[in-house]
């Protein structure tokens, strides 16, 4: 069989040739014509990415007779044609996913042992050098510090991190990066300009995408789309080989959540369910497409969109009538969606209940950019901000109007103007004048819980008799009522200053009162009313052995304990200061708990038990007599 594949047939024999990784190709070259050249290099980085390569061309120039001017092997000199019929003694390749043991790394080390019949450097490439064992590695640390000087290491791996730092401080690293979409796609239209194959520019980029950076991948997935459509590669071939959902169908899901079609927007995903692709699929591609929507509003960010010219201008075109913050919302909740997918139970529900969401966000977005009178009022006057921007002194002879829903509605627009310039005062504050002592008590800085009074707020009764002024009139209420006579309003209602003093006054007091009442024995009442509504015999049996005592303030109880264990049991109990302060009336009171080893009603240890020996030596200690009448006697032990 004469077909070789792509990669195999277009794999570049000369640095110049590698795709995307110029930042190694240039080293590596530079390295050779100045003749600084380590002995173990160490290449990382994706699958498919040109590693192997490089380190073969590069045991290949080590090895040419005839190297070119800038670095580059010739081709025509015997080593080189050795090499290209894989004929070469020189160039040993070893797979370490396979030959993983420590035998097959001492066999490695014999080798490095002879020199090389032809040529200058013998060079061993190990490839997926990661997956050898923990004993290979230490079996190789010696030879990979100290080789001969005809030996140079190539070695491989796609997972640096499980590479012991022993090996990666003997090796010079070079880190290979994923390959850029445009860099695949200049090479797969090169590759079929010499094929002689007829392909679109997106079903290139198609192909691309699907690569993941990896050129070998996308090689390899071209010699599928060949044999599926032939020589002439169109988008629609491309992604129905490779299972892709066409763009268009997301161009026209954009413009029916836009539109807020909720019908349109159902029949498009159950035609993109119906043919064959899933929910969180068409999910995540929408992100993304909604992503590059985002991207087209700027230019400067117009260089991340990595798709062809024309679908450029489709992105641009529908990014002008897109708003942001509707791009921004539709994201995410289509992040949020991909999120929960594993969790719903019914998947194509969730995904169908995101895209409803989507479709009436941008209805939500615009209707929260407008604000109704009725809720300016009431949020500046919950927020404890003027209504207005500028007051003016109130007329006080000024005679209070009838108010309805009509001028209310009619003059809202004013309020908000004038809120913005700040040019006048507004006509609902013409119609309720506010007596002077009620704009002092206002801006008065008082430390109470009462929300700040507003301008717009209905004066009470009480502050008509006390302070209020005497020609303020009442309005008539109307067939409806206005905001101001309004059941479920939320502005505040001023108080006097008179009123204000006295309930800080009298919290004061109550707060005075409270402390005062805690005593010593109120303190040890409640404590043993609590031992007696405990249900665990272990709790009573600590509280009752804990000593308790109140400080003169009577904001903490110090308890007195003798064990660690009654230490720990009394803190667990939770539900022991809640009873302590409700029941003293104490909502402030704090616990201290003190450890005191002499009030422990542990038992004595109980004495050891001596051996035969021990009792021996102990009275050898008392009296040491004993020992002569043992000499004397000739007594032994028994033991």
């Amino acid at each position: 069989m004469s077909y070789v594949v792509s990669a195999r047939k277009y794999r570049p024999a000369r640095f110049d040739e590698v795709v995307g990784q110029q930042h190694v190709s240039q080293t590596l070259k530079k390295a050779l014509q100045t003749d600084h050249l380590a002995h173990a290099f160490l290449f990382c980085g994706p699958r498919g990415v040109g590693k192997t390569t490089c380190a073969r061309i590069l045991a290949k120039v080590l090895n040419c007779q005839n190297v070119t001017a800038d670095a580059e092997p010739c081709g025509t000199c015997d080593s080189c044609k050795a090499f290209a019929g894989n004929a070469s003694f020189n160039i040993m390749e070893l797979d370490a996913a396979s030959n993983n043991s420590v035998d097959h790394i001492r066999t490695l080390v014999e080798q490095v042992r002879f020199q090389p019949q032809q040529g200058k450097y013998k060079v061993f490439i190990i490839d997926e050098v990661h997956m050898l064992s923990q004993a290979a590695f230490n079996a190789f640390l010696k030879t990979l510090e100290e080789p001969p000087p005809y030996a140079i290491f190539i070695l491989a791996t796609t997972e640096k991190h499980k590479i012991i730092p022993t090996i990666l401080s003997r090796c010079q690293i070079f880190d290979f990066k994923r390959i850029q979409i445009k860099d695949i796609v200049g090479h797969l239209e090169k590759i079929c300009k010499e094929e002689g194959i007829a392909a679109e520019q997106e079903a290139l980029h198609i192909i691309a995408q699907k690569a993941d950076g990896a050129l070998r991948d996308a090689l390899s997935i071209f010699d599928r789309i060949v044999s599926f459509s032939g020589k002439n590669i169109t988008y629609e071939d491309v992604i129905g080989s490779l299972n892709v959902l066409d763009y268009d169908y997301y161009f026209r899901f954009t413009d029916a959540l836009l539109t807020s079609d909720l019908q349109q927007v159902l029949l498009i995903f159950d035609e993109i369910t119906r043919n064959g692709f899933e929910g969180d699929l068409f999910n995540i591609g929408l992100a993304e497409h909604l992503r590059n929507l985002l991207v087209c509003k700027d230019k400067e960010t117009l260089r991340l969109l990595e798709v062809s010219d024309s679908l450029k201008k489709r992105y641009h075109q529908q990014a002008a009538v897109a708003p942001s913050s509707f791009i921004l919302t539709a994201l995410n909740l289509a992040n949020d969606c991909d999120i929960n997918y594993k969790m719903a139970r019914d998947k194509h529900l969730h995904v169908q209940m995101s895209l409803i969401k989507m479709c009436f966000s941008g209805i939500a977005v615009s209707q929260s950019a407008v604000i109704s009178p009725q809720s300016a009022v009431a949020t500046g006057a919950t927020s404890g901000q003027p209504a207005v921007a500028e007051k003016k002194k109130a007329d006080l002879n000024a005679p209070a109007e009838k108010v309805t829903d009509k001028a209310v509605i009619a003059e809202a627009p004013e309020v908000l103007e004038e809120k913005t310039n700040g040019a006048a005062a507004p006509a609902i504050e013409k119609r309720y004048p506010i007596p002077e002592e009620e704009a002092l008590v206002e801006a008065a800085p008082l430390k109470v819980e009462e929300p700040p009074v507003e301008p717009m707020s209905k004066p009470d009764g009480s502050l008509g008799q006390k302070g209020g002024h005497p020609d303020y009139v009442e309005p008539k209420p109307t067939g409806r009522p206005s905001i101001r006579q309004s059941k479920n309003s939320n502005l505040p209602k001023l108080q006097s200053l008179d009123s204000l003093h006295a309930e800080v006054e009298e919290a004061e007091e109550n707060k005075g009162n409270q402390i005062a009442k805690l005593t010593q024995a109120d303190l040890e009442e409640t404590w043993k009313a609590y031992i007696e509504t405990s249900t665990k015999d272990s709790v009573k049996t600590m509280l009752k052995g804990a000593e308790i005592s109140i400080k003169a303030e009577g904001e903490e109880v110090t308890v007195v304990v003798g064990s660690a264990l009654a230490e720990s049991t009394i803190r667990q109990e939770r539900s022991l200061m809640d009873h302590l302060r409700k029941s003293l009336n104490a909502p402030m009171l704090a616990m201290k708990i003190k450890l005191d080893p002499s009030r422990s009603n542990a038992a004595p240890a109980k004495p050891k038990k001596l051996t035969d020996s021990e009792k021996y030596w102990r009275m050898k200690t008392i009296n040491p007599l004993v020992d002569e009448v043992r000499k004397r006697f000739d007594l032994k032990l028994d033991t």
